[in-house]
């Protein structure tokens, strides 16, 4: 059996080694697991790695993705984006493809499986356009998208990420389709992955069409399109295409270890560890030390943990870690609230969010405290590289976290990651929530390399935002232009919902958050040394009135 099949849900005799393994699994996805004995390694508290691989979904989620071959760019957008480790690319050689097709059994799925693949620009065109003045150019490919039905939850999150190309649509599962999707899914196991020749390094979409990018395998016990698992699966992805598998994950408690150990599915095949709620920071510290102590200077520590955990009660044992120098990645996935126990409000929590213990009322109105910015905070410490990002700005997210990853000392990685049930929006807009915060400045993007210079400015970058010389972004609409401030991004989710009245006009609380946002991009904007034109025109504006009053 090939590597590759072990890799995407295909149970194997070797798995554990273990006939009592094996039973647990079963009897698990069968329904009958209630009531099973503990296996030795439970015993000790542990799971072992890419478990969850072996969770069955297709009995559960009621919609499936439907892929449009002809209407695919190959963008790969997608495949990022989805939450669960559900939905792959793949290219096979234009020469190989039908040769390729002898693993499916009957000619009618044979038929089906080919009306996954496309010839693309990407893939087709632009290799075909080489190998014509190059007799020993690599042929043109053709590419698939193939769903995993075990993994799927019907989120519709990649119908979101494919957007206006239309290339996927949700359709209802049932028990007349849902046989093809396991024959397609069955021969995207059993196919040679992706080429490398076909995998251009200055593309880091493309890295997910690789094997080794499929660290986090899904079966986890995650929310429908949460935003969390879209951004681990892309951290897990490019830390492995940096260190290989010389790294390991100490995890503060929280949704990112609960639905990452819903006995006996562990969607991580890379080692991790979960201490205390505040404690990855100080648990990494220590491994890094015992890491340097026995020569494992080239391995990697990822302290993981959410805004509740590192923002809030863990704040000091990151702190001290970030002060340390000692090579340890902090990544805080930012949902503005402590998700796992149900919204509760933290440090990171937006000025006017509905929140537990910040509900909103006749009297107080949600959290009216100001937002503690932990990427501001971090760039304060010595030499310590900052990355903020959102995971759908793709190019950003790879480009800031492998710098950060290849940074010789301590580095925050700040992620901002939807949390659909706490911020009141549905399962499949994740990502462009995500996009939306950046866009709105509820959420800027940055990067912070203490290496880049001797001043902040020189040290501090913001590209990636749209307008960086604007206070806010504006879009150009049909009716003309549409001004992107936090009330548009407010309006979007229900953890505001109460601070717009029936004719939509916003309270004061949430004209007040948005001031707050305002003053921390133009804060940013300050620190990386851009002039703000909207500022400028404004202090001339109040420049002008002085000197009529003089």
């Amino acid at each position: 059996m090939s590597q590759r099949a072990k890799i995407y849900s295909e149970p194997t005799p070797e798995w554990y080694d273990s006939k009592r393994a094996r039973e647990i699994i079963n009897a698990y996805n069968s329904g009958s697991g209630s009531g099973q004995p503990a296996d030795a390694f439970v015993g000790v508290s542990a799971m072992l790695a890419g478990s969850g691989s072996y969770r069955d979904f297709s009995y559960i989620a009621p919609d499936l993705p439907e892929f449009d071959a002809e209407s695919c760019v190959a963008c790969m957008e997608c495949v990022q984006n989805c939450p669960d480790s559900s939905i792959w690319g793949l290219v096979v050689p234009g020469s190989k493809l039908d040769g390729s097709l002898a693993v499916v059994d009957t000619d009618d799925n044979r038929k089906l499986v080919r009306q996954q693949f496309v010839q693309t620009t990407k893939f087709w065109k632009t290799y075909e356009k080489k190998k014509s003045q190059d007799a020993n150019a690599t042929e043109g490919g053709w590419f698939g998208i193939f769903v995993d039905p075990t993994k799927c939850k019907g989120c519709g999150e990649c119908i979101t990420a494919c957007g206006d190309h239309k290339a996927l649509k949700m359709i209802k599962k049932t028990k007349d389709n849902l046989p093809d999707y396991f024959t397609i899914w069955d021969y995207f196991k059993k196919t040679p992955e992706t080429p490398s020749e076909y995998i251009n390094p200055k593309l880091k979409v493309d890295i997910m069409l690789k094997d080794s990018a499929n660290q986090y395998v899904g079966g986890a016990g995650s929310c429908m399109g949460c935003g969390e698992t879209s951004a681990l699966r892309q951290l897990l992805a490019i830390t492995h295409e940096v260190y290989g598998n010389k790294f390991g994950i100490t995890a503060n408690t929280g949704c990112n270890t609960v639905y990452g150990s819903t006995y006996p599915y562990n969607p991580f095949r890379v080692p991790w560890v979960n201490s205390l709620f505040e404690n990855s920071a100080t648990v990494a510290m220590g491994i890094r030390a015992h890491w340097d102590q026995i020569g494992r200077q080239d391995h990697v520590v990822l302290a993981l943990g959410g805004d509740g955990s590192m923002l809030d009660i863990g704040f000091q044992a990151l702190s001290r870690m970030l002060a340390s120098g000692m090579n340890i990645k902090a990544v805080c996935l930012d949902t503005q609230v402590y998700s796992n126990t149900g919204g509760q409000a933290s440090t990171g929590t937006f000025i006017g969010q509905e929140a537990k213990m910040a509900v909103h009322g006749s009297v107080v109105r949600g959290k009216l405290e100001r937002r503690k910015e932990l990427g501001n905070i971090a760039m304060m410490h010595p030499n310590v590289f900052v990355v903020q990002t959102v995971g759908p700005m793709i190019n950003h997210f790879y480009k800031g976290v492998e710098q950060a990853l290849r940074y010789p000392g301590p580095a925050l990685i700040n992620i901002y990651t939807t949390c659909q049930p706490e911020h009141q929006v549905a399962d499949d807009i994740s990502c462009q929530q995500g996009m939306l915060a950046v866009e709105s400045r509820a959420f800027p993007v940055f990067v912070h390399n203490p290496e880049g210079g001797p001043t902040l400015a020189s040290r501090l970058s913001l590209q990636g935002n749209p307008s960086v010389k604007r206070d806010w972004h504006s879009r150009k609409t049909k009716e003309g232009e549409e001004v992107v401030d936090f009330i548009t991004f407010a309006r979007t989710e229900g953890r505001f919902s109460k601070h717009f009245d029936k004719n939509g006009k916003p309270s004061g609380v949430i004209l007040a958050s948005q001031q707050e946002r305002l003053d921390n991009w133009r804060l940013l904007q300050e620190l990386a040394g851009i002039t703000n034109v909207d500022r400028e025109a404004e202090w001339e504006e109040q420049r002008s009135k002085q000197k009529g009053a003089a």
